[in-house]
């Protein structure tokens, strides 16, 4: 790895300065969903074995450089007790002469979690001066927010060049399922790209034609794609204006040699409601006055034979729309299927990214695959081979 670890790092007796992503929902002062301190919660108990002191950095919500009291993090202070296991004390500001105190008396066992950095209207602007602030908190520096890698911020790049800097467990853990993936994969490397819509995703398209061996499309983004090759999607959601561009990336497909795998059949229905009546048809029997909503049997099995043949898979988006049942039933099978091939060794599965966690909750099956990111753009900022500043930071303090 190009990057330091905690492992890397004296920490007994030192003040480690840890930006943490614990942007949680909060509901009436109670955090309703742990999800995010659960997973930093390695990081903080291993710097505490470790004789450091933990002073987290984090944001909540977006108050746009002012002080918004319903966007505080001290109501996330028994949740992190209860994931951390210690006490944790909570500084009224992120920075500054009381911050700086709290941190010095910080006692050993303890964490100490400042105020939301995004109280600061420098964090978003990356402020040097910030980032100097910051710096005086601890001694050494650690990111375990991939999350937030893709922003250069005071809190997430700035700050990493002003001490000795290393990456957290769940940072490690992120970028070497990511190096997995898509560095160095084993292949032939498969991925699967589900959403709405190809202008949202078309920079991601192009990137992943170049490096993957297939590239199965689902979705209203597969309906674009069908559209373009000549198919009538009656009326389901597509860009027809974004033919050309899909032929484009079709074309880039075929020089590569990557194979695209777009619907054979498809479930259609006069509306997206659960229970919905509904049918299946080959594509070119697709009715003008229906909507697809779902990839049919022949087609899950197209990608079942596929996702056989590959070793690595990328997992970005629901194949229809799996929030309505039976819309849901390409993803589950499909994400069932690539769980067990993982269970059997045969796959490194690597998914994260929008619906995608959703999906594979939905399916039962988040737990089985061999890395699930919850990081959101920065998972896909990565796919699409973007330099993220935070961990290009670490990288330049290696």
């Amino acid at each position: 790895m190009s990057w330091k670890t905690l492992d890397d790092m004296a920490l007994d007796g030192r003040r480690v300065l840890v930006r943490v992503d614990i942007n949680v929902p909060v509901q009436d002062g109670r955090v309703t969903d742990p999800t995010r301190i659960e997973r930093v919660a390695p990081t903080v108990r291993d710097i505490l074995a470790r004789g450091g002191r933990p002073v987290l950095l984090a944001h909540f919500d977006r108050p746009k450089g002012r002080r918004v009291p319903e966007m505080s993090l001290a109501p996330l202070k028994p949740a992190l007790e209860a994931a951390f296991g210690v006490p944790v004390r909570v500084a009224p500001d992120p920075v500054g002469p009381g911050a700086e105190a709290a941190a010095e008396a910080l006692p050993a066992g303890e964490v100490l979690l400042l105020e939301n950095t995004r109280f600061e209207p420098g964090e978003e602007a990356n402020d040097p001066d910030l980032a100097r602030g910051f710096a005086r908190l601890g001694d050494v520096y650690c990111n375990d927010a991939f999350s937030a890698a893709h922003r250069a911020h005071a809190s997430t790049e700035g700050v990493a060049h002003l001490l000795p800097a290393c990456a957290g467990r769940l940072m490690e853990a992120e970028l070497g399922a990511l190096e997995r993936a898509l560095g160095d994969p084993e292949r032939p490397v498969i991925a699967v790209v589900g959403g709405a819509k190809v202008s949202t995703k078309l920079t991601l398209l192009c990137n992943l034609v170049e490096r993957v061996d297939m590239l199965v499309i689902g979705g209203g983004m597969a309906n674009t794609f069908l559209y373009a090759a000549g198919f009538d999607v009656g009326r389901s959601l597509a860009e027809r204006d974004m033919a050309a561009t899909a032929r484009d990336v079709a074309a880039r497909a075929a020089e590569t040699g990557c194979e695209i795998l777009l619907p054979r059949d498809v479930v259609v229905a006069e509306a997206l409601e659960p229970g919905a009546a509904h049918e299946t048809c080959r594509m070119e029997d697709c009715p003008e006055d229906r909507m697809i909503l779902d990839a049919g049997p022949d087609s899950i099995a197209h990608i079942r034979q596929a996702l056989e043949r590959a070793r690595t898979l990328i997992w970005n988006g629901p194949l229809g729309a799996f929030e309505v049942p039976p819309f849901d039933a390409a993803t589950t099978a499909c994400a069932r299927h690539a769980a067990e091939l993982t269970r059997d060794g045969r796959l490194v599965s690597v998914a994260g990214g929008g619906d995608t966690v959703s999906a594979l909750n939905h399916a039962g099956v988040a737990e089985d695959f061999s890395y699930v990111s919850t990081a959101g753009g920065a998972f896909l900022e990565w796919m699409e081979g973007k330099t993220l500043p935070g961990v290009a930071a670490l990288r330049a303090a290696a």
